[in-house]
């Protein structure tokens, strides 16, 4: 398999814990996304992989920094996969 389950639960949680940390609900960053609600629950489960335009629209959505979002999925990801 070319990404594995537990690597895609890293993205959603890095994910997920922006949106929590800018104090906005799924549904509310789903209407920013022009999305349905279970969109975002998806991803931030790792059952939705994103490509790399849906994690920047998505970090941009939140007014988040993508570097930053990167830089903490390669930290986790390193040392779960390692």
């Amino acid at each position: 398999m070319w990404v594995r389950p537990r690597e895609q639960k890293v993205v959603g949680a890095a994910l997920a814990a922006l949106r929590q940390r800018m104090v906005v609900t799924q549904a509310a960053l789903a209407r920013r996304l022009g999305k349905p609600q279970s969109f975002v629950s998806s991803y931030e489960t790792g059952q939705r992989r994103i490509d790399l335009l849906e994690f920047l629209r998505i970090v941009e959505a939140l007014d988040g920094n993508p570097r930053a979002v990167f830089s903490d999925i390669v930290r986790k990801r390193v040392r779960r996969v390692a």
